[in-house]
């Protein structure tokens, strides 16, 4: 059983992505988990949730702030997204992972702290498409899913792995939204 923790937009922005996933029957990222930004990824989240009280002191003395997600990107030519851009959010990324302390394989293995980039993946080809078909979904991405929002983050979701690549909502755990 794994966890990880991230980003969800608001739930307008979020079915709009889902039904243009959709669009593509082999996509089955849809199946794997709703869309996200990944904020900490599972290293160093472990079974026994010792974690959680941690990520909660950080959350209670972290800020709701503002992200914007921007035009889709590709990780090599294989993993299509949409880029998300905020300062806040590398600061509450690296201030999770030093409060959790993986070990610097998890956090290479991982891409964090300074491989961190902040995304909300749309395709990829281990999921189900082909190159040629995410070069398509990147072309209707900028036309379907722009104008692309900016909104307030006020809370984490934490994702828990029930079946293998198979992670749904396990808890949300709010920001310090007192400003």
């Amino acid at each position: 059983m794994q966890f990880f923790i991230g980003i969800v937009p608001p739930d307008e922005y979020k079915m709009k992505l889902i039904d243009f996933q959709y669009k593509w029957r082999g996509n089955r990222i849809t199946d794997v988990v709703e869309p996200h930004i990944t904020l900490k990824a599972q290293g160093g989240l472990t079974t026994d949730e010792k974690w959680q009280s941690k990520v909660k002191g950080v959350c209670d003395n972290f800020p709701s702030f503002q992200l914007t997600l921007d035009k889709p990107m590709f990780f090599g030519d294989d993993i299509l997204y949409l880029s998300a851009t905020s300062n806040e959010l590398y600061k509450l990324h690296k201030s999770i992972v030093r409060e959790i302390s993986p070990s610097n394989d998890l956090i290479k293995k991982y891409f964090e702290l300074d491989d961190f980039v902040p995304h909300m993946t749309l395709g990829k080809t281990n999921y189900g498409l082909s190159k040629k078909e995410l070069r398509e979904m990147e072309k209707l991405a900028e036309k379907e899913l722009s104008p692309f929002p900016t909104f307030e983050v006020r809370f984490l979701r934490v994702y828990q792995e029930i079946e293998t690549n198979k992670y749904i909502k396990y808890i949300d755990i709010p920001l310090n939204n007192r400003r």
